[in-house]
């Protein structure tokens, strides 16, 4: 068979065209690695206890690509949490508990996992407290896939303790839906982490700002 320009042109568009959509569908989510808390600009030292906690947003383009799932279309912000524990003892964060408070004093806690499986599934259910409580459905999984619950359970903050001279990191997500501009002047407060001993350290504190001002790529 003799192949024209045009027709060789054509082929190899229509090649393309088809390795495409494959090579997006073959990309798996890898968990971003880990620095020391401190090295991020948004971050809060204990320096008594030697442990410190930071926060890194994916709220950009760039950032998201890290993800195979577009949470951003879903009004769900990531978070990057990491927790260094420089000091000698082990930490527990079992009890720990996180709140975004944005600018305009809105309380964000993270979302769970079957909230997240129910936005991903119906981009309109919103997954913060209703003031009366609903009826939620058994079943959430339905349209979510099972490498997007793979993804999903992977990428999650999940740990309980940190041992000595160790870091713990994942994510958080965020219900940002309805929230303009969401990160300038919000700070992240962590309570809720104590020492070997069960003692809970004082609160930590972190604002956003440090974040959108630090460099671009920290």
């Amino acid at each position: 068979m003799r192949f024209t320009r045009v027709t060789r042109t054509f082929v190899v568009g229509l090649g393309a065209a088809l390795l495409v959509p494959a090579v997006l569908a073959s990309k798996n989510f890898v968990k971003p690695v880990a620095r020391a808390a401190i090295n991020y600009p948004a971050h809060d030292f204990h320096r008594d206890e030697q442990v410190a906690i930071a926060v890194d947003p994916y709220d950009t383009p760039e950032k998201a690509k890290t993800f195979t799932i577009d949470f951003a279309a879903h009004d769900l912000l990531p978070v990057f949490f990491v927790v260094t524990n420089d000091g000698d003892q082990p930490v527990s964060i079992a009890n720990m508990e996180v709140v975004l408070i944005t600018g305009n004093r809105s309380k964000l806690t993270p979302v769970n996992t079957d909230d997240l499986y129910r936005r991903l599934s119906n981009p309109h259910t919103s997954t913060r407290p209703s003031p009366v409580p609903l009826p939620l459905p058994h079943k959430v999984k339905g349209t979510v896939s099972k490498k997007e619950m793979e993804e999903i359970e992977s990428s999650q903050f999940a740990a309980r303790a940190v041992e000595p001279h160790s870091t713990q990191s994942g994510f958080f997500f965020f219900d940002v839906g309805g929230i303009e501009s969401p990160l300038p002047h919000a700070n992240i407060d962590i309570t809720g982490v104590a020492n070997a001993k069960g003692v809970e350290m004082l609160y930590f504190e972190i604002p956003m700002d440090k974040y959108l001002n630090g460099p671009v790529n920290p």
